[in-house]
């Protein structure tokens, strides 16, 4: 299976982490990388992951891999 790459304009790095919006909500949800390759998700690298930001006024829900 082929690695899949961040989502940002060039950038080549492995994606870590998948980044979804609900614009009604003003909400964004950020999770571990999902199972299959969402038309509507973005996949992001470790350090687009690390810098996400959203416009003003919008809640980030961090959902996080529990490290057993």
């Amino acid at each position: 299976m082929r690695e899949r790459l961040c989502s940002k304009v060039g950038c080549a790095r492995e994606a870590v982490s998948t980044l979804t919006y609900d614009y009604g909500d003003q909400m964004a949800a950020l999770g571990p990388l999902g199972r299959a390759n969402d038309p509507h998700a973005h996949d992001l690298c470790a350090a687009h992951t690390d810098r996400l930001s959203v416009p003003r006024g919008w809640v980030v829900i961090r959902h996080e891999t529990l490290q057993v």
